[in-house]
């Protein structure tokens, strides 16, 4: 079973990690860049926030692996 990742502002991901989900607090969108490219091979779903979405853009986050979950507004 592979990792899951949370990436964006602390006060939306934080509580995620009450469920084992690793947190990667991005608080302005350059954190976010770079958060994304910290995402390792073994995390096979990474949740974002609308802002870290928003970033990323839709080329970024196309594709089959990882999966990507946008979080409700």
């Amino acid at each position: 079973m592979g990792r899951v990742v949370a990436i964006g502002a602390r006060a939306r991901v934080a509580g995620l990690s009450l469920a084992g989900v690793s947190v990667l607090v991005a608080e302005d969108p350059e954190a976010v860049r770079r958060a994304w490219r910290n995402v390792s091979d073994e995390v096979t779903l990474v949740i974002v926030t609308p802002a870290a979405a928003e970033v990323l853009g839709r080329t970024q986050l196309q594709g089959t692996r990882p999966l990507i979950a946008v979080m409700p507004a």
